[in-house]
């Protein structure tokens, strides 16, 4: 199992934001550091942490940092406080 301190942390370090900035919300081009270019990055980060490869369809649908966790679970990795 693997920790939302450690989720966030990956996001916030794939965006170079601090990770208080991070949390279940957080949207989209919501800040200027999460673009489409950092989203790629987001997705990277995540695929090589937890050793998973994203559908297309399910990258295009992570506009939310819940919603990336939500999708996370569709590839067993399970991510818990």
């Amino acid at each position: 199992m693997h920790t939302t301190d450690e989720f966030y942390e990956i996001i916030a370090s794939a965006i170079a934001v601090k990770k208080e900035l991070v949390n279940e919300n957080l949207t989209y081009q919501e800040i200027p550091e999460w673009d489409s270019m950092s989203h790629l990055l987001i997705v990277e980060a995540l695929e090589q942490f937890y050793q998973v490869k994203f559908d297309f369809n399910d990258i295009l649908e992570m506009g939310t940092v819940g919603k990336i966790r939500e999708k996370m679970k569709k590839y067993d990795v399970l991510v818990e406080n």
